[in-house]
């Protein structure tokens, strides 16, 4: 099946953050490099960005439909940028978890050349002032600036005299690690990162023993779902995870290396509103998000997962979705598929299952 063109922009057409990283060197308080690498991580596109020479940059996000609209800029991307100490500026984005967004400050110290600065802009209620507070503890501040109900605040130009040993303890913080039993592995920065979520659960206990041939997981995270498919339904051989956001999706290969003997295992790095590269599948099993990278609510991301699900599916083929018993999800499974019923709710929550004609 033909990958669909339609999805959803992720993007804010006001990214504050965005505005407040690049007003330092939009008004002439830091200099533009003119020449060298400059590393951007968890890098936006976006019109305060092309004010600048966007030459010798080289952009990082692990969150697909961000890389993506990155990548149609013509920019260069990459889930995670290789090297070290070479950048004559790094720029970033920190999110706001804050293990992840620590080691995220430790990173951009250990990319940028001697004599570079690293700049960082946070929304003020995502934890502006504490990502402040530790870049000055890391490496120093020599400046910053308030606006757009943001902050950015950047270095002086380094020369390594940063706290090595506490860069150190913030890159251990976000590494992944075991969780619940020891089990899983997961870290920082991914959804219910340390837990399993009360939906997913709730859906697991309602996976039927009788699943088989071909399935899918959309949105897949680290893999807590899949594991469970392959656990209660021994007739599956094969399953494709799709995750939009690439932690997340390494976590979940690790997760589910048990299983990589008996079933035929595919790992995509892919925006399920876009469409999906293959089809065919016997069912499909989703916890989808309803909200986007700015934690702003996005019904319709569960909507279009719904609609994605229905095209993907043989004649037949089950949908098995956990959604918020408040969304509006039932006209789009009545319009994409011939049957839905309910079979489970509880904590707020509904399990659906839906059967294509």
């Amino acid at each position: 099946m033909p990958v669909l063109s339609r999805g959803f922009s992720p993007v804010s057409h006001d990214d504050a953050p965005l505005k407040a990283l690049l007003l330092p060197f939009d008004g002439g308080t830091l200099p533009w490099p003119a020449q060298g690498t400059i590393a951007f991580l968890r890098a936006r596109d976006g019109w305060p960005l092309r004010q600048h020479p966007l030459h010798g940059l080289r952009c990082e996000q692990g969150f697909k439909p961000l890389a993506d609209g990155l990548r149609a800029a013509g920019l260069e991307v990459e889930p995670e940028l290789d090297g070290s100490g070479d950048a004559s500026l790094v720029l970033v984005l920190p999110p706001r978890q804050r293990d992840e967004a620590q080691a995220l400050l430790a990173r951009a110290v250990e990319l940028a050349a001697p004599g570079a600065r690293v700049v960082a802009a946070v929304a003020n209620d995502e934890g502006a002032k504490s990502r402040e507070r530790d870049l000055q503890q890391l490496a120093g501040l020599a400046g910053s600036a308030t606006k757009f109900h943001c902050r950015v605040f950047w270095t002086p130009p380094l020369d390594g005299s940063h706290d090595a040993a506490l860069l150190q303890r913030w890159r251990a913080a976000d590494a992944p690690r075991p969780i619940l039993g020891g089990r899983y592995s997961s870290r920082p920065g991914v959804f219910a990162w340390d837990r399993i979520d009360a939906a997913s659960a709730l859906l697991a206990a309602q996976l039927p023993a009788d699943l088989a041939g071909r399935g899918a997981d959309l949105g897949a995270g680290w893999g807590y779902l899949a594991d469970e498919v392959l656990a209660r339904a021994p007739r599956v051989q094969a399953l494709d995870l799709y995750e939009a956001e690439a932690r997340a999706l390494e976590l979940a290969r690790a997760n589910l290396a048990p299983h990589a003997s008996r079933v035929a295992l595919g790992f995509h790095w892919h925006d399920v509103t876009t469409g999906l590269p293959e089809g065919g599948y016997d069912f499909i099993v989703s916890n989808p998000p309803f909200h986007a990278h700015d934690r702003g609510d996005r019904p319709e991301l569960g909507q279009r997962f719904i609609e994605v699900a229905a095209q993907s599916l043989r004649r037949g083929g089950r949908l098995l979705l956990v959604a918020n018993r408040h969304l509006p999800y039932e006209a789009t499974l009545a319009a994409a598929f011939a049957t839905q019923r309910v079979l489970a709710e509880g904590g707020g929550f509904k399990v659906i299952e839906a059967v294509r004609s």
